[in-house]
């Protein structure tokens, strides 16, 4: 396998087919990793995965925990009450940092990274995708993933079109310290404390800014929608964006797909790119390897376009949206009085941070096509038991079993779990893909998704 892209998704999908015992190999463009220290987030359910892998304390150890609130176009509002989840946090954690401990896990577990190789070329075949290098290396593989960007190399070579909207707006964003006290800050400015004196600022741009953006930049940004620059000064580090928004047309043409924002990008408003990158790697890496390793059932694979590319609808509507609350215009104040309510804000909140997505499963308990939460079983946590990136048969009544498949699916049987149901099948990916206590109905999901 090859991957085009060492970045978090990248080195995320590297990880899931290694657990696996798929070969893999990551090219990645760039010699040395980014420099800038930006910070980004990572929501709720990217936290579950990384506890599923057994990863979340490394992570952990090098971010910041903060509140999980006022993630939608930075509208303050109270946490919701009963998140299902004990990840109900935001991380902020440096870029470069996610990216490097991602790596590392990737390669501890046996896939290969080269550093400054460029894809420039590839052709598919029955058989596999022959990949030529800048400087004229070829290389063959049965599949390739494009997880290089949203100027995808892999992406423009497939042909695949990516339509969408172009940029009407940049924002700004970036660390830097204020000149005036945090009290003196005007209401409805996204400016928060990003630890000691700096203080994280988003806000729109006066015009279209200089790229690479300079501190001037902002505060004619602030001064136009505030009146004043707060006399911001001595940033970590800055950045633009644009408000585009596009989606691939198609996330797989034969044996190449499409991960990450190769396959979509949007504003990052929300903070929901990284994570809903890092989701399309753990949703695709256990039915790619399935199709490697020839036990897949024969629409598998499909199942990821049919899943994912929804998921990233949803993400640029809700960015669009976001963008179009103006910094104290009536539709934001609409919207202020809106997520005061419990039920829009944790609304709001499942669709930001991914725990309220449901796949398409079939009919059945609105829990089908859920992620199931890390609920208490007798030995600890359930997520424990998704570590090695198996299915899971959580059987609360003693006499289900996994269909002779000891490679693809696990067993837990547990009286005691902490569950209303008698048991569910699990995916990898932690969906659930089956409830109920008949056996040959439950043989007929597991050929469905184990083979």
């Amino acid at each position: 396998m090859i991957i085009a892209g060492c970045g978090p998704t990248g080195a995320v999908l590297a990880a899931e087919l290694r657990l696996h015992d798929v070969r893999v190999l990551v090219l990645e463009r760039d010699t040395e990793p980014a420099s800038a220290a930006r910070i980004v987030g990572l929501h709720i359910r990217t936290l579950e995965l990384m506890a599923m892998r057994g990863l979340l304390d490394r992570l952990v150890a090098h971010g910041r925990k903060r509140p999980a609130r006022g993630f939608f176009a930075a509208v303050d509002a109270p946490e919701p009450d009963g998140l299902d989840s004990p990840y109900a946090f935001l991380l902020g954690i440096p870029q470069p940092v996610v990216v490097r401990l991602l790596e590392e896990h990737a390669v501890a577990l046996g896939a290969r990274v080269r550093h400054g190789c460029a894809v420039t070329g590839l052709a598919q075949d029955d058989a596999g995708v022959t990949v030529e290098l800048a400087g004229g290396e070829r290389l063959r593989t049965r599949y390739l993933v494009g997880c290089d960007g949203a100027r995808s190399t892999v992406r423009k070579l497939l042909g695949v079109g990516f339509p969408g909207e172009p940029a009407r707006h940049h924002t700004l964003m970036g660390e830097m310290e204020l000149g005036v006290p945090p009290s003196d800050v005007p209401a409805g400015l996204d400016v928060r404390p990003a630890g000691g004196n700096t203080c994280r600022v988003v806000v729109a741009a006066a015009g279209v800014p200089a790229d690479p953006p300079t501190i001037e930049d902002v505060r004619a940004g602030l001064r136009a929608v505030a009146g004043t620059d707060l006399g911001v000064h001595s940033p970590r580090w800055l950045s633009r964006f644009g408000d585009a928004t596009r989606l691939a047309d198609r996330y797989r043409a034969g044996r190449v797909l499409l991960a990450g924002d190769a396959a979509h990008i949007h504003p990052p408003i929300g903070g929901q790119g990284l994570n809903l990158g890092v989701q399309d790697a753990v949703n695709l890496g256990w039915k790619l390897a399935g199709q490697v390793r020839g036990w897949a059932p024969a629409t598998l694979l499909d199942t990821y376009q049919a899943e994912r590319r929804p998921v990233a609808a949803a993400v640029l509507d809700n960015t669009r949206a976001q963008t179009e609350l103006d910094a104290d215009g009536p539709v934001r104040r609409l919207l202020t009085e809106l997520i005061a309510l419990p039920s829009v804000n944790r609304h709001l909140m499942e669709k930001i941070t991914a725990i309220g997505v449901r796949y398409d499963l079939g009919p059945g308990p609105d829990l089908l096509g859920r992620r199931m939460p890390d609920v208490d079983v007798r030995d600890g946590r359930l997520y424990d038991h998704l570590r090695r990136g198996r299915g899971l048969l959580l059987d609360r009544t003693g006499g289900l079993d996994t269909g002779g498949r000891p490679d693809r699916v696990d067993l837990l049987t547990d009286r005691t779990a902490a569950l209303d149901v008698p048991a569910v099948l699990l995916r990898p990916d932690g969906h659930v893909a089956w409830i109920g206590d008949d056996q040959r109905d439950l043989n007929d999901h597991l050929a469905r998704w184990f083979s």
